[in-house]
């Protein structure tokens, strides 16, 4: 990946006395694919917005290639935004809209109409110049968007919920044309979403923020196997998440069972989060459990089995390609490397650990 090309420098940002973001630092690398991702409201979208100029920090500075853009506005930035509402202009045909922000640029016509033609075959919509916009459906509409910021030849790309309006099989197909777009054009993506499977799918590195800060920033592998903390756990993908008790190194409590994992530091008996991933839980015969319970319910899945078994009083979620009946006993097991060992936060919006990322 290339050297930093944005910095978010310490920004921070109120509405109406409310803190969205709170001493925020981000870099992003040259041709990366960067996801913002996390609940509504956690200042995912605020970021995208201050650094497309639509809105000013209080505090702290916006480097883009090494040039302070921080009062710069939208138009005067080398950056593109296609927002979830796509904002095309319904009276203009399709090559009208595409050509908008060239005209404006007082480009040729004959550079403009070379513009149009390589936009829409990018995004797979060649001839499609003289439609109207209402003709096309929403898939259409959003390559149409894309193809609008495509041609004005942006360094950055920002991407708010860009495909929230979408239906699941065309969210799908429109992630990896997006992935193409990227590696076809050598831009940098910035993109906002709450979808965690979106994150995954697409991104370099997924930046998982809650409540104005920054919880992790790593690898989808990295955020899917080494979440931070429980937080972090939750959101992306499913968790069975434990109070739990470290009781010395390499020994966990939990549900009154004594467990051995493979995390050392911790203090003697300090309270933890204890995290297990559905698909890390074996469902073995009693004897063998570290603990056993009662398959409660089983939903298929098309790969494996959802299955729910209570165990010590806990609902434990357990994803599985054997099916196990509801009423079966079973055992519990957990190899000790699939248990994850965190710290409790001191409140629900406390700061994550600061990463050098």
């Amino acid at each position: 990946m290339g050297k930093d090309f944005i910095h978010l420098s310490n920004i921070s940002k109120s509405f109406d006395g409310q803190m969205i973001l709170d001493e925020l630092d981000l870099k992003i690398k040259e041709n990366e694919f960067m996801t913002l991702l996390g609940p509504s409201g956690c200042g995912k979208t605020t970021t995208l917005r201050l650094l497309g100029g639509f809105e000013t920090p209080d505090e702290g500075k916006i480097f883009f290639d090494g040039k302070d853009i921080t009062h710069l506005p939208p138009n005067e930035r080398k950056l593109n935004t296609v927002f979830q509402k796509y904002a095309l202009f319904t009276h203009m045909s399709i090559a009208e809209n595409i050509a908008f922000g060239l005209k404006i640029s007082k480009k040729s016509k004959a550079y403009i109409d070379d513009k149009i033609k390589y936009a829409l075959k990018l995004v797979n919509l060649d001839g499609y110049e003289n439609r109207s916009v209402d003709s096309l459906s929403g898939g259409q509409q959003q390559r149409i968007a894309i193809a609008r910021a495509i041609v004005n030849e942006p360094k950055v790309l920002l991407l708010d919920e860009p495909l929230g309006a979408l239906d699941l099989k065309l969210r799908q197909d429109m992630q990896y044309e997006l992935i193409r777009l990227k590696e076809e054009l050598g831009i940098t993506f910035v993109y906002v979403t709450h979808d965690q499977e979106e994150a995954l799918t697409m991104s370099d590195k997924i930046v998982v923020m809650n409540q104005g800060y920054i919880q992790q920033i790593g690898s989808p592998e990295d955020i899917y196997n080494e979440p931070i903390n429980a937080f972090v756990a939750d959101f992306i993908g499913e968790s069975n998440i434990i109070d739990g008790v470290m009781i010395e190194d390499k020994l966990v409590e939990i549900l009154g069972t004594k467990i051995p994992c493979v995390d050392i530091g911790f203090d003697k008996n300090q309270p933890v989060d204890v995290v297990i991933r559905p698909e890390d839980v074996k469902l073995v015969d009693p004897s063998a459990g570290f603990m056993e319970g009662d398959v409660v319910s089983i939903i298929f899945k098309g790969v494996h089995y959802e299955i729910e078994v209570h165990a010590n009083g806990y609902d434990w979620l357990v994803h599985t390609t054997k099916m196990h009946p509801v009423g079966s006993h079973v055992g519990i097991n957990v190899t000790p490397f699939n248990i994850q060992i965190m710290n409790k936060p001191e409140s629900s919006d406390e700061k994550a650990v600061e990463l050098d990322v």
